[in-house]
Formats: C-alpha cells, sequence, structure tokens
C-alpha cells in the first residue's frame, strides 16, 4: 500500500447495456494488437475499478473513450457523467470524435454539455504490419482529419493521440502547428518494434514530441508490447519518457482494465514507484497525480 496520492489519467469503464463494444463485444473476439482480450470482455463498472485499485490511493481519474461504436459516442459520454453526478469519479472525461466527420463540430459541442468532458481520443495507431495497425491508412496525413483537429481549440478541447513511433514526425509537426491545443501521448508512445531501427525511431521520434512544449506523455500501456515485463524491462522506456519530457509533463497511468490482462494494478503501480525510487517527492507527487491533474484541468490536489 503506498499513501501518494494517484490521479489516475487513463482508465476504461463499458456497459454492455447501454453502448455496443464490437472490440468487446462480437463473438469469436476480433483481433486485437493489445492482445487476446478474452479475459476483459465483459461489463466493466467503477465498482470493479475500485475493488482493482483497492489499497491504493486513487483520488481522481480520467476516463479515456473505451472503443464503444462511433454512433454510442455520445451515449458513452452522458453515460460517464451520469456516474460522475451519482459518484463524483470519473472527474475527467476524453470522448470519442471522429476528426475527419463532416458533422464534427455538433457532437463536439454535444460532448461538452456534460461538464467533465476534456479533451477527445480518435486511437490513429497506423502501421505497415497489419497486424499492428488499428487504422486502413494513416489519418495524420488527411488533410480533412487535420482540419477537424483544428477545430479542437474552439471547443476549449485536449487530443490523447495515440500513434506508433513511425507516425511522430507528423504529430510534432501538428502540434508545432497547432501550439494552444494540449495534446497528451498515449502509453509512452507505443514502441511496437523492438530491432534496433524501431528502438532508434522510438527514441528520435520522442525527443521531436517532446520538443513541443504543448505535448505532456502518460506512461501506460507498455505490457501490451512487452507482454512477460518485468520491472527492468520496462525501466529504460520509463525513464527515457522522464528524461525527455520532465515530470512536469509526465504521468503514470494505469490504462485499466486492459493492463489487467498482463498484471494487477498493484504490479504496474509498485513498478512504478521501484523505477522512480531515488526521485524526489516533488517528482514523484507530479507522475503520480499532480501532472494529470494540471494537464487534464481537475484543480489542485
Amino acid at each position: 500500500m503506498h499513501d501518494l496520492p494517484i490521479v489516475d489519467p487513463h482508465q476504461h469503464l463499458w456497459d454492455f447495456e447501454r453502448q455496443h463494444y464490437a472490440w468487446l463485444m462480437e463473438r469469436p473476439l476480433p483481433p486485437n494488437a493489445a492482445g487476446d482480450c478474452t479475459p476483459i470482455a465483459k461489463p466493466y463498472g467503477l465498482d470493479d475499478y475500485l475493488a482493482d485499485t483497492a489499497g491504493w490511493n486513487v483520488v481522481r481519474t480520467v476516463h479515456i473513450d473505451a472503443g464503444a461504436d462511433a454512433a454510442h459516442a455520445l451515449s458513452e459520454t452522458r453515460w460517464l457523467q451520469e456516474i460522475a453526478d451519482q459518484r463524483g469519479m470519473p472527474q475527467g472525461i476524453v470522448a470519442y470524435a471522429a476528426l475527419n466527420d463532416p458533422d464534427l463540430d455538433r457532437l463536439l459541442a454535444a460532448h461538452t454539455e456534460s461538464p467533465n468532458v476534456r479533451g477527445i481520443r480518435q486511437i490513429i495507431n497506423w502501421h505497415t504490419d497489419p497486424a499492428k495497425t488499428y487504422t486502413p491508412r494513416d489519418l495524420l496525413a488527411d488533410d480533412a482529419w487535420r482540419r477537424g483537429f483544428a477545430r479542437l481549440r474552439a471547443h476549449d478541447l485536449s487530443f490523447d493521440l495515440q500513434i506508433y513511433p513511425s507516425q511522430m514526425p507528423a504529430a510534432a509537426r501538428l502540434a508545432a502547428d497547432h501550439a494552444d491545443t494540449q495534446l497528451i501521448l498515449n502509453h509512452a508512445g507505443m514502441p511496437t518494434d523492438r530491432d534496433q531501427a524501431g528502438l532508434q525511431a522510438w527514441r528520435d521520434g520522442m525527443a521531436l514530441l517532446a520538443a513541443q512544449p504543448n505535448i505532456s506523455v502518460k506512461i501506460s500501456g507498455l505490457a501490451m508490447i512487452d507482454r512477460g515485463w518485468t520491472v527492468d524491462s520496462i525501466r529504460p522506456f520509463v525513464l527515457t519518457t522522464i528524461d525527455l519530457f520532465g515530470p512536469e509533463r509526465s504521468m503514470f497511468a494505469s490504462n485499466f482494465p486492459v493492463d489487467k490482462l498482463y498484471g494487477g494494478f498493484g504490479e504496474h503501480f509498485a513498478a512504478y514507484h521501484a523505477i522512480t525510487a531515488d526521485f524526489t517527492e516533488t517528482e514523484r507527487r507530479q507522475l503520480f497525480g499532480e501532472t494529470a491533474a494540471a494537464v487534464y484541468r481537475l484543480g489542485p490536489l
């Protein structure tokens, strides 16, 4: 048990009655770059999350779009706001919108009617390997998508950026072109290619992203790539990320229940504690809570 306040900036809930999640509800389950999702292919509510985090001082959370069908994006947001109104959590909501949707402004305005909405995520991981890609083409190169991204600022919304290292140079240019929009890189940049060239592309791309002051990063999801992970195997990725972005722009996140496929909440967070054992108290408070509270505009801890 650790009493350091935790703001978990990347968690998911799903209700199989209110929304439809094809990636969890189709039988057989469709292939998933995160691995075999059978153990989590069942409803997961706030009480389940609280049970998984028992013994840890989780004081606030940010719910990230959980892959509900696009037609249910607004339903998911309203459902989460109902839970927050009743239970006080999640304090932040990052909703889904396709930024190349011609009706985007209407959807963004509807999302922001829910007061806990802070941003938008649309997963745009693109990879030449069909087993790794989430999208059929690289949306960062799509003019309509980029025009949609430019609309976020008008609605005071951040963007959760989930990409692969090969997309990082284009993402850094996007951030530079929209310096007044906050971006949050998901899952430490997802270093999926572990050969020498792939790891160098991750390091180089992370440096490009870190050079943009409007990009922060969530350290999570490493187990989706390194499924037999150990503290030592993830340590270089955690420390390189923090070295590049600094504790004031880095935050630990659970990615629960997806990361539950590869270990309990306590296993993941004990690893983060061990890796940062020699950090200052101020730095650890930033990494485990204060940075997330600031980036997602949740108020001071």
